[in-house]
């Protein structure tokens, strides 16, 4: 009875060893999985605020491009399927927008930013939006006036490139 007894005791202490051990790897492992994601977590903010700073340098590149008409630059930034979305509503093609350029149809005298330029990053993509206030010339036209300005960017093999803008006139104040 007593050999029982021993053997009984030195079961229940080797199983309360084992549900100890499993205890120390389940926490080992939620521990480790939550480290990763924590870790996975900064580096994509790291790689999204170098993104950020990207899109925003290649937004002072396309706005310098709009005023000095650069139209080798404005090849460059708008992708082949950009497409622009005018105050007006109407819709352009690339090759609309760069006709109107060359032909010096749409010219653009001033950009001045009304409110810092809101940038959100996903992967690569990223999504800009601004109060802008446009001087200038639109289709043969004079116009000028404040703007809700939102452009849509993707990160290809050739960096941040337009493919969708939108201006839409805001009342003035």
């Amino acid at each position: 009875m007593e050999i029982g007894l021993k053997s009984s005791f030195y079961a229940g202490i080797k199983r309360q060893r084992r549900q100890h051990v499993k205890h120390i790897m389940l926490y080992a492992a939620i521990t480790g999985a939550l480290l990763s994601f924590a870790f996975g977590q900064a580096q994509q903010e790291s790689t999204d605020g170098k993104s950020e700073q990207e899109v925003r340098q290649t937004i002072k590149k396309y706005r310098a491009a709009l005023l000095r008409r650069d139209i080798p630059t404005l090849e460059k930034i708008w992708a082949d399927d950009y497409v622009f979305v005018n105050a007006s509503g109407e819709v352009m093609t690339k090759a609309q927008r760069l006709a109107n350029f060359k032909s010096s149809q749409t010219t653009v005298e001033s950009i001045n930013e009304e409110e810092n330029t809101t940038v959100r990053v996903y992967q690569n993509s990223a999504v800009a939006m601004s109060r802008v206030t446009l001087k200038g010339q639109y289709s043969g036209q004079p116009t000028s006036g404040q703007y809700r300005s939102t452009h849509v960017w993707v990160k290809g093999t050739t960096g941040w490139q337009l493919v969708s803008n939108q201006l839409t006139a805001l009342k003035p104040k």
